[in-house]
Parts: C-alpha cells; sequence; structure tokens
C-alpha cells in the first residue's frame, strides 16, 4: 500500500502544529500573518532596513505639495476622488516627497486612527520591489497591520488557502483584500487610509523571480498598466481606501489614467507646477553648503555671490543641487576648489564624470536609456541627434512633438516616428509641453535639465548612447539641400518643413564646415554638399526663403554677417579644388542677387506672398551683407549709385521713406555686431541726394 492512501480522502490534516491542504503547502495555525510577511516585498515598506536613511525632503522644502497632498487625502472622510497621481520627471524628488507624506501620516498623533494604510516603494533594481510579484502580499500585510478590525480577516483568508500566494495578482487582490473588507461589515464606519506607490515606472519586470539584466523593454509598459488595473480594482469595491501614485510621466501611464475607466477617479498633480522649486532649491543648497562650511571651519564660506551662482545653475533642479553638494562634500579633499571647479565651466568637468555621486546621476540616465527596446536603439539615437542639433532652431512655442513632426518629413521618416522612439524618455524630455513658463531662452528647450544633453555628448560618460553632433548637423544639412532640390517657382512653400529647410539650411552649413578641421575630417562629405548645392535652384530658394521670413516655426541666433560667412565658408579645399570652390562661390553669390532683384522688381507683385519682406529685418540684413560684401564695405558714393538693387532703396516711394529710415535705426540699435558689414549700404541709402 502506498503512503498516499493514508489521506486519500483527507482535505486538510493538522499534524505537528502546520495545517496541510491537498496541494502539499502548509502555514502555521497560530500566525498566518507571520507567513504573509514572511512572503511580503518587506524592502519595499516606506521604514525598511533596505531603504534606510530613506529619502525625505529638505526641511521646509516641497511644503505646497505635500500640504496639497494632505488637503487631498482628508483623513478619516477620504477625498471626493480616491487616487492621486503626482507626476514629475527624474530628479524631481517623487520619491522624497512621497517619504515626507509617510513620516508625516506616521507621526500624526490627534488621530484615534493610523491613516497610513500602506506603502509600496517599486526600485528597478531590486529584484522583490522591480515586480508586481509580491504587490497585493505587501499592500495586504500592512493593511492588516494598520487596520486592525481587518487583521482577523485577512489571516482567515490565509489560512483557508495558503495557496492563494501563488495565485493570479488579481485572485490575490479579490481574497486578500476586497473580501476581508467585505467581511468587516459597515465600511462606512472605517476611517479611510491612505496607500501610497511610489515609482511605479520603477515597475519594470513580470516574472516572480525577476532579473535585472532581462531585456525588460518590452515588459514594462504592460506590468505598469497591470499594476494600475489593479488598483482601479480596489477603488470600484467602495474600500475605505485612497491610493497616491508618484510616478515619472510616461506617455503609457499618462494615457492609461486619462481613459474613460479613470475618469472622475483621479487627481492630477504635476509636480512641475507646484511650488517654488528655485526656492526650494535654495533652502537647500544654502543650508547645504553652510553646513560644510563649518565642518571646514570657514562659516564665511561660500559667500553670497557663490551660493546664487549655484542655484542658478541648479535652475530649480534639486537632483542637480543635491549631486553638487555630495560631489563637493567630500572629507578628503577641498569642498571650497571642487565647487569653485563646478561653477567655472558651463560644461560637464572630466573629473566629476568619475566621482560617485555624478556617476549616480549618469548611471540614472543610461537606466532610462536602457529601457528603451534595443531594436530601437539606433533610430533612437538618431532621433536625440537631431533634437540637441535641430531645437534651438525653433520658437519655444513649437514644442517637440511637432518640431520632431517637422524633422520627420525633412529626413523621410514615417510622420510620427520621431515622437514614438523616443517615448520612453518621458523622464528627461518634455515630450507634451513647450518647456518652463518664462524661460529665459525663446528657443525650444526640451531637456528637463541641461546635464542629460551634456552626458549625451560626452562619449566616455554615455558610452553605447553617445550621440555624434557633428554627425547630426551634416545629416540635416543634407535633408535640406534634398528638400531644396525639390523647390521650383511653382512650389507652394505651405508645407512647414519646407519653410523649415530654407530658414535653417546656411546656418546649418555654417555648423557644418565653417572650420576648416570640419572639412579635413570628412573631405568626401565636404564635396559632396558643395555638388548638392550645385544642382539646387538657389535663386528660388531664396525668393521663396525671403517670400516666407515671417515663419512662427524658426528661432534662429543668426551670427554676425550671415551672408558673408555663408558665402565665405567655401573656401576650405583651397588650390586642388579650386574650381569647384568658384563654382560654389558664383552660384551662390549670384543666386542671392538674382533673388533680390526679382524680388525688388517682380511686376506682380500680389503674386508673392508678405511683400512686406521689403521692409523686414530679416530682408535687409540679409541684402546689406551681401552688398557689403560685394563692395568691400565701400562708403564711396560712386560704388553704390551702379548697383540696381541699391538704386531701388535710395529713391523709395515717399510713403515708403520714413518707415525704412525708422528700421534702419532699430537695426543700427538691436543689431551692432552686423554693423560693420551693414553700415555702409545703411548709411547711403539713408542719405539725401545732393
Amino acid at each position: 500500500m502506498s503512503s498516499v492512501s493514508y489521506f486519500k480522502k483527507a482535505n486538510n490534516v493538522v499534524a505537528n502544529n502546520a495545517t496541510f491542504n491537498a496541494f502539499n503547502t502548509y502555514v502555521s495555525g497560530t500566525d498566518a500573518l507571520q507567513f504573509l510577511y514572511e512572503h511580503s516585498a518587506t524592502g519595499a515598506m516606506h521604514d525598511s532596513e533596505e531603504r534606510f536613511p530613506p529619502p525625505m525632503c529638505h526641511p521646509g522644502t516641497r511644503q505646497a505639495v505635500v500640504i496639497r497632498i494632505a488637503n487631498w487625502y482628508g483623513y478619516r472622510r477620504g477625498p471626493g476622488r480616491p487616487i492621486m497621481w503626482v507626476r514629475a520627471p527624474a530628479g524631481y524628488g517623487k520619491t522624497a516627497i512621497a517619504g515626507t507624506v509617510s513620516k508625516m501620516l506616521e507621526e500624526t498623533e490627534d488621530l484615534d486612527f493610523s491613516p497610513l494604510g500602506a506603502t509600496f516603494f517599486f526600485w528597478r533594481t531590486s529584484p522583490e520591489r522591480n515586480s508586481p510579484a509580491r504587490f497585493i502580499v505587501t499592500i495586504a500585510y500592512q493593511l492588516a497591520m494598520s487596520i486592525p478590525e481587518l487583521a482577523p480577516h485577512v489571516e482567515s483568508a490565509v489560512k483557508r488557502n495558503p495557496m492563494i500566494l501563488r495565485k493570479a495578482l488579481e485572485i490575490q487582490l479579490v481574497k486578500l483584500i476586497v473580501e476581508p473588507f467585505k467581511a468587516v461589515g459597515e465600511l462606512e464606519d472605517i476611517p479611510n487610509r491612505l496607500v501610497i506607490i511610489d515609482g511605479l515606472d520603477e515597475c519594470i519586470n513580470t516574472e516572480q523571480e525577476s532579473r535585472v539584466e532581462k531585456k525588460y523593454a518590452e515588459d514594462q509598459e504592460k506590468v505598469q498598466v497591470r499594476v494600475l488595473e489593479l488598483i482601479h480594482t480596489l477603488r470600484s469595491h467602495c474600500l475605505p481606501l485612497s491610493f497616491l501614485i508618484l510616478s515619472r510621466p510616461e506617455a503609457w501611464i499618462k494615457q492609461h489614467i486619462e481613459s474613460r475607466s479613470f475618469k472622475g477617479v483621479v487627481e492630477t498633480v504635476d509636480l512641475y507646477e507646484v511650488g517654488d522649486h528655485v526656492g526650494d532649491v535654495e533652502k537647500y543648497v544654502r543650508a547645504e553648503l553652510s553646513r560644510i562650511g563649518a565642518n571646514i571651519g570657514d562659516e564665511g564660506w561660500p559667500g553670497e555671490d557663490t551660493s546664487q551662482h549655484l542655484v542658478c545653475r541648479s535652475n530649480g533642479h534639486m537632483l542637480y543641487a543635491s549631486t553638487v553638494i555630495r560631489h563637493i562634500d567630500d572629507p578628503y579633499d577641498d569642498p571650497r576648489e571642487r565647487l569653485k571647479n563646478i561653477l567655472r565651466s558651463p560644461h560637464s568637468n572630466p573629473d566629476l564624470a568619475h566621482s560617485t555621486p555624478f556617476s549616480s546621476l549618469y548611471e540614472l540616465y543610461r537606466e532610462i536609456m536602457q529601457s528603451c527596446p534595443a531594436s530601437n536603439r539606433s533610430l533612437m539615437i538618431e532621433v536625440l541627434e537631431d533634437i540637441v542639433v535641430a531645437s534651438s532652431y525653433f520658437h519655444a512655442h513649437v514644442g517637440l512633438q511637432r518640431a520632431l513632426a517637422i524633422v520627420d518629413a525633412l529626413s523621410g521618416r514615417a510622420l510620427g516616428s520621431g515622437i514614438r522612439v523616443i517615448r520612453g524618455l518621458h523622464a528627461v524630455l518634455r515630450l507634451s509641453d513647450t518647456g518652463p513658463v518664462g524661460y529665459a531662452w525663446p528657443g525650444l528647450n526640451p531637456f528637463i535639465h541641461s546635464t542629460f544633453p551634456e552626458f549625451l555628448m560626452d562619449h566616455q560618460l554615455s558610452l553605447e548612447f553617445a550621440i555624434d553632433i557633428q554627425k547630426g548637423i551634416q545629416r540635416l544639412l543634407w535633408k535640406c539641400l534634398d528638400c531644396m532640390s525639390t523647390i521650383t517657382m511653382q512650389s507652394h512653400i505651405a508645407e512647414e518643413h519646407l519653410r523649415f529647410a530654407l530658414h535653417i539650411f546656411r546656418i546649418t552649413w555654417l555648423r557644418a564646415w565653417s572650420k576648416e578641421e570640419d572639412v579635413g575630417s570628412c573631405e568626401a562629405g565636404y564635396l559632396e554638399a558643395v555638388h548638392k548645392l550645385l544642382t539646387i535652384d538657389l535663386t528660388t530658394c531664396f525668393i521663396k526663403l525671403f517670400s516666407h521670413f515671417g515663419t512662427d516655426l524658426v528661432y534662429v541666433v543668426m551670427p554676425p554677417s550671415l551672408s558673408r560667412a555663408f558665402v565665405n565658408s567655401f573656401g576650405h579645399l583651397g588650390e586642388k579644388l579650386e574650381s569647384i570652390v568658384q563654382q560654389a562661390l558664383i552660384h551662390v553669390q549670384s543666386s542671392m542677387e538674382v533673388a533680390f532683384l526679382c524680388l525688388l522688381n517682380h511686376p506682380k507683385p500680389n503674386s508673392i506672398p508678405n511683400l512686406e519682406f521689403l521692409w523686414s529685418a530679416t530682408f535687409l540684413l540679409d541684402l546689406a551683407e551681401y552688398l557689403g560684401r560685394v563692395h568691400g564695405c565701400a562708403k564711396e558714393p560712386s560704388e553704390w549709385k551702379s548697383n540696381i538693387i541699391v538704386r531701388v532703396f535710395k529713391n523709395p516711394r515717399r510713403e515708403h521713406k520714413e518707415s525704412l529710415n525708422a528700421l534702419i535705426q532699430s537695426l543700427k540699435v538691436f543689431f551692432p555686431a552686423r554693423q560693420p558689414t551693414t553700415e555702409p549700404f545703411f548709411d547711403y541709402i539713408s542719405q539725401d541726394e545732393d
């Protein structure tokens, strides 16, 4: 007789104080909650040893958002909308805020209940915290601890079926949380508890025993949405629970929370819009610098100017400020010299790349990049090159999505492919807005913090994610030339990518080929670009350019003497290719002159839109610089009288004379750096005839 026959008709048998079920799984009959605890992700709890010391807000900072959360929660009665989503990019202190709120609720003394129900801090490098496998078990255990009337019902659920811990998360949720709450009875009598879930975007694995080295990019969207659905299911049962979710604004998280099923139950808080970030950073910086100064016996250090310089460099980003503080607070070096070195250079300091604090910042960036599918990596790097190269050309109001759509069309990529390939980089790029209000730079600034593009451009830091700016510039220029080669006088320049190409091709040419070493390192590419330029109807392109001067897309800071520099940029090949250089010079110079003449003498002005260009700053500056180069900035009237273009401006109609002179005076004031090449022309046409 086999040993199995002894238990053939038994469902549950007690032996040696252990309960066996038909699946041969047991749990102590005296402490089912201990069994639950042992299967929880204990490191995910706010007060765990794994997280000690937990990130917290610096005293006196982030008060606005902490108060906002506390007012929303409402304590006993609970909020009107049971879910709050606090979103912010990497480095904005979401985890510190979650920790501060947890501590505040836990230490509340004037209540007869514990308002903190449970916490779960996801973390991508922790095997038990980067997967939802233990999410429900961990939440259920903490709820049983914080709500005394719930504990016996959770314990009973575990005793009845210990294998529940191996069931699907959706089953665990019902058996360990929903049914125990229903068993309590009148839920209206139970005070509302807050469940805090931080770092949802750090939940990246679906496996029970997750592996950090796993290629998790394909899993993370699915698993994060699954956690959101678990939270939504709990809410749908009208339990006395509220949920505070903190995460980066990943596209799939945002899309799901804004879906119909979540509508009306979620209050969204954009951390960037709440509170005084610059003021918070300033409090932190001043306090930390004062502490360091006291430690080194120099209480007068660093002084107001240095403190304010660091505050300005931080630009409201606590991540940057805290990283700098950690870097300079080194017992084996002089903090004063370290801070001086950081503030001295506008770019990343090579010495910082190997320091522990800055390495952690760059490691964070690498982790974010690694979360994007490897199959899209080459395209992602190409798009990042496009962003770094082209973003400063656009007005800030254009926004990154529209800008990338224009570059997609310019590059021949499928519409929307650019924004799709970087959708996993919400933590470091502003994908859905145009940047900070009141930002000093009027051009588009899509980066959350300046350290990210610096990281991308430093091959030693970004490694396989490094971008090649010169390659990106040359590629953008080639695409501009490709588009321009299709333009004829019959073309309607309504497409944004065509207008963009016309406006930026000269400044992009200068960025690509203005340095002799750039030409020397890629002479074949330069020669190919010159040949390409010779095939383009530049006269028509210049006519179209000046006919559409008023575009709202482009913000380009033109260097002094743009037209002159553009023409002069064709001299890098020297004597060995003098013939083609001369062809390029003649082509560009003659095309500009013919374009100017066509526009000034067009028999049917109404056929060319926006003829106000005749009095525009763009047109006049280009024209003045061109003529200044042709005539060598000569001031002799005889050398100007023979030029037909000059004569048009010398004797304008009476009603135009006053406005033209006013515009010239404005240009002299606002563009002083361009006066050496523009002043001769402006002075001559402003003079009255003898």
